[in-house]
């Protein structure tokens, strides 16, 4: 099971080990001490204070916070039934409730946004746990609950013993926990935590390395599966690469992991699978196609389309972007505007989440950004149409395919140029120059970073070459138009006589 080395069943700095609860108290000194901002007796772990951190920075309260019920019981009954863990239950079952019913602990299973799955073990302490909500259905994430064992392990990626009141929530400080993640071996992603939870008392440094073991046997046990899920595929599906005449193919697994290619080494070790749609960009390879199969994808290369479409994205100094799609108009919102502008400045592709980061920074919401990318997908429309002199891409040709998001155009961007000239060493046309700044009204992190960069590196570039031309368009813009600088160095190149020195007089110096 990947893990990071850390402290996450170490005691804190100046901590007894020996007397739990004695442990608990000083503990208790150090939280008050830390939510205080006072000095205490002693440091919390490094991974106690960075979950404190995480936690308060959700507005998770110490003093009364209370976990999120989600799931009803007629709900969890579904998510239980679904979930990729299931099967590995009855080992995890096996390797912890002889040991937690007789160290007085329960077992607790989450998923991997940290809702309470399944909860079994001793019965008296199920009982003390259902008076603090310490239930299936209730959410047990940071940012619901704050730091404890399963939320903190699902945060952090790694193993992971909380004590007493290591616990941000008071409510919480009379219990002992540790939790390891799981991952699934399909995907290497955390699916779930295991956790071993009991009363303070009941408080024992063993209990982490036995949740790293039922841990590591879950994932053999969804791993062993995975195996003989792969093998049955293949055997049931080899015909259909066999249909494809030598053509190149691939059976893929139903996350998108390549079971065979042929020919072999043709594809990576994995194909992003669209959330919509039965294509996939396979980067110089061109288009896949993909076919449903009974547990899987068969994929096949789609014919090679003449020539893609032109987008044009004229977007310096414009506050009310249009963009241009084989020369047709395009009138954009500005969000929609800032998401071609990060497009194109990343032609390898951003996943949601990246691209909601560049968007609206730490705020930034994935699934916000997959419903402005199905808005702007519509509002470009898709290149069925036949163009004059080419052939047209095949009808239903998107200009933004998924997973990563990625522009699948000729992009014709004045700031790309901007950056071009100035990676090559050359100052771009002043009538370029002249535009002004990127989307001068965006507000997004990523398109800001952009503008300040081009800003910056152009004016330097100016400044150095002393160019006449290019001096002058920089400052009839906004920015350069209360940059003394600029004034300055153009008065001393422009000769007596010329006019455009008496346009400087009121600049200034």
């Amino acid at each position: 099971m990947p893990e990071r080395d850390g402290d996450g069943g170490r005691p804190p700095t100046g901590t007894a080990t020996g007397d739990p609860v004695e442990r608990g108290r000083l503990l208790e000194r150090v939280r008050d001490a830390v939510l205080s901002g006072s000095t205490g007796p002693a440091s919390p772990r490094d991974v106690v204070s960075a979950s404190w951190r995480r936690s308060l920075d959700a507005h998770v309260d110490p003093d009364h916070g209370r976990p999120r019920h989600v799931f009803g019981a007629e709900e969890l009954d579904e998510v239980r039934g679904s979930h990729v863990l299931a099967p590995a239950l009855p080992v995890l079952r096996r390797t912890l409730l002889d040991a937690a019913d007789e160290a007085v602990h329960m077992m607790i299973v989450t998923d991997a946004r940290g809702h309470i799955l399944w909860r079994e073990g001793n019965t008296g302490v199920l009982r003390r746990a259902d008076d603090v909500a310490l239930v299936e259905g209730t959410r047990w994430s940071e940012d619901s609950i704050g730091t404890n064992a399963m939320g903190t392990a699902l945060a952090d990626g790694r193993a992971v013993q909380i004590h007493s009141a290591e616990h941000l929530v008071r409510l919480y400080r009379a219990w002992t926990c540790a939790a390891a993640p799981i991952h699934d071996p399909d995907t290497g992603e955390v699916i779930a935590a295991v956790d071993l939870t009991g009363p303070l008392t009941t408080f024992h440094p063993s209990t982490l390395a036995l949740v790293r073991a039922a841990a590591e046997l879950a994932e053999m046990t969804l791993r062993a599966r995975l195996v003989e899920r792969d093998e049955r595929l293949r055997a049931r599906n080899e015909p259909h690469l066999d249909g494809l005449r030598g053509e190149p193919g691939a059976l893929l697994a139903p996350r998108g992991r390549v079971l065979t290619a042929r020919p072999d080494g043709w594809l990576p070790d994995r194909v992003s699978i669209p959330q919509d749609g039965d294509r996939v960009d396979l980067g110089d390879r061109g288009e896949g196609l993909l076919e449903p199969l009974a547990e899987g994808w068969l994929l096949r290369l789609a014919p090679r389309t003449t020539s893609r479409p032109t987008l044009a994205l004229p977007f310096l100094g414009a506050e009310r972007p249009v963009a241009r799609l084989d020369g047709r108009p395009v009138r954009i919102s500005l969000r929609h505007a800032e998401m071609l502008v990060l497009l194109a400045l990343h032609p390898d592709g951003l996943t949601a989440d990246q691209l909601a980061q560049a968007l609206y920074g730490d705020a930034g919401n994935p699934v916000t950004v997959r419903s402005e990318v199905h808005r702007l997908r519509a509002a470009l429309g898709s290149c069925g149409t036949k163009r004059s002199g080419a052939a047209a891409p095949e009808a239903g040709y998107s200009i933004i395919s998924t997973q990563p998001y990625r522009l699948r155009a000729r992009v014709d961007a004045d700031f790309i140029d901007v950056r071009t000239a100035l990676r090559e060493r050359r100052l771009p046309p002043p009538d370029v120059l002249r535009r002004g700044a990127l989307l001068p009204t965006s507000d997004a992190p990523g398109v800001r970073e952009e503008r300040d960069i081009i800003e910056v590196g152009v004016r330097g570039a100016v400044l150095r070459r002393g160019d006449v031309d290019a001096l002058w368009a920089l400052v009839r813009t906004e920015s350069g138009a209360e940059d003394p600088e600029l004034a300055r160095r153009l008065r001393r190149l422009l000769p007596d006589g010329d006019p455009r020195r008496d346009e400087l007089v009121d600049r200034p110096a």
